[in-house]
């Protein structure tokens, strides 16, 4: 089928709930079991790991497991599993794949939570992180260490938006007996397929597209059977569980995920096209811009691009880029993305290998581009750039 059938139909059984279009939505700790048989089948069915088996609110009700259908057949995996949270998601996945004296390979353009969980959690127990840089491909195999059990990649990265070569890393990783995680938040399962790729284990930060109305805190973790069993039974061991409400709003969101998704990409790539002719802005990092270092690799490996890029302005005073920003009207400022709305927000980028990723001398401003009209949104822009401009210019004028 095609993607926008398939997310049309997945994980959707309207023969299991008296014919409704919509699973609805189970809110639910105790699950009760008709008679005693009853409850040893389904301890048994639990014990067979079978899809679909509701026995208490904590595994999971109708509404949990027609979210986990969805996205593993969506994103090409064997299996899902919620989370209350994007990093919950990441967080507990790592933890399921390693243990004291393991070392992981972390992207240094990582979104930074997940970082300072790596570095500040599991470190006390006996993990070791490298960070390394996100464009080295193949060549991460002179970093791979006996004890290296995971490689973590994020494609584009955080903030930065360097693509990485996930096949070559992979390949690599599988060598040396590592296992791949992958924050395919960017992607989406749409544009990404993970397991296409190499991929083991793919994070999704379900707050953003696959949620897409900013109204609810997900995450999905998806993996390929062999990793599975170590992620599902941390995942139990953990407590991790979601609440039906958000697990409701993301299964609304899935079924319109790609026709919001083509107009993110149309109307990121016009913004960000308008944004390189700007004498203000020194460089424009989306990856479907010919322009873009990682271009070929975002052409070859990817299906499309969403609505979140960076930019960066030229030098300018802290004075100019507050009016810059603040005069925006149709932009919010605030983090998250992947709503329907345009979001703002200036940023420093940080790591260890931050010299030869950030050569700019410039202040990084990332933009979410949402459903508004983009010749609406390039308006507001023009008119904040004015503001800029103004603000120098009155500056200028002060210190001759």
């Amino acid at each position: 089928m095609k993607e926008s059938t398939r997310l049309t139909t997945a994980g959707r059984h309207p023969e299991r709930f008296a014919g409704v279009v919509n699973t609805p939505v189970f809110r639910a700790s105790t699950i009760l079991s008709g008679s005693l048989s009853e409850w040893e089948k389904k301890k048994k069915a639990r014990a067979n790991d079978e899809a679909g088996v509701s026995t208490y609110g904590r595994f999971g009700t109708p509404t949990t497991h027609a979210l986990e259908e969805a996205m593993a057949e969506i994103e090409g995996g064997y299996r899902s599993l919620v989370f209350p949270s994007g990093l919950a998601a990441a967080a507990t996945a790592l933890t399921a794949l390693l243990s004291a004296g393991d070392h992981v390979l972390l992207t240094d353009s990582a979104y930074s939570p997940t970082h300072t969980f790596l570095t500040r959690v599991l470190s006390r127990y006996g993990v070791e992180v490298t960070a390394y840089d996100p464009v080295m491909g193949g060549s991460i195999e002179s970093l791979m260490r006996p004890n290296t059990r995971v490689v973590y990649v994020e494609s584009p990265g955080s903030e930065t938006f360097e693509i990485q070569d996930v096949p070559a890393i992979s390949a690599v990783a599988h060598r040396h007996g590592a296992v791949v995680v992958m924050d395919n938040t960017w992607g989406t399962p749409l544009f990404f397929k993970p397991f296409e790729h190499g991929v083991d284990v793919s994070i999704q930060a379900a707050t953003k597209y696959v949620v897409g109305h900013s109204d609810a805190m997900l995450g999905v973790v998806t993996c390929t059977r062999e990793m599975w069993p170590r992620i599902k039974q941390t995942t139990y061991d953990l407590g991790q569980t979601a609440g039906p409400d958000d697990i409701y709003l993301a299964l609304r969101g899935l079924r319109t995920l790609n026709v919001r998704l083509q107009q993110h990409w149309k109307s990121g790539l016009r913004v960000a096209q308008w944004l390189q002719t700007r004498p203000e802005v020194e460089a424009v990092l989306h990856p479907a811009l010919p322009s873009h270092p990682g271009h070929a690799l975002w052409k070859r490996d990817f299906k499309g691009a969403c609505g979140l890029f960076a930019m960066v302005l030229k030098p300018v005073s802290a004075k100019a880029l507050e009016g810059f920003v603040d005069s925006l009207s149709l932009f919010g400022l605030g983090v998250s993305w992947g709503g329907y709305e345009s979001l703002i927000i200036p940023f420093t980028p940080s790591g260890k290998h931050l010299p030869a990723r950030w050569p700019y001398a410039g202040q990084g401003v990332r933009l979410h581009i949402g459903l508004e009209d983009p010749e609406d949104l390039i308006t507001d822009l023009e008119q904040a750039f004015t503001m800029l401009e103004n603000i120098e210019a009155k500056a200028d004028m002060q210190y001759a």
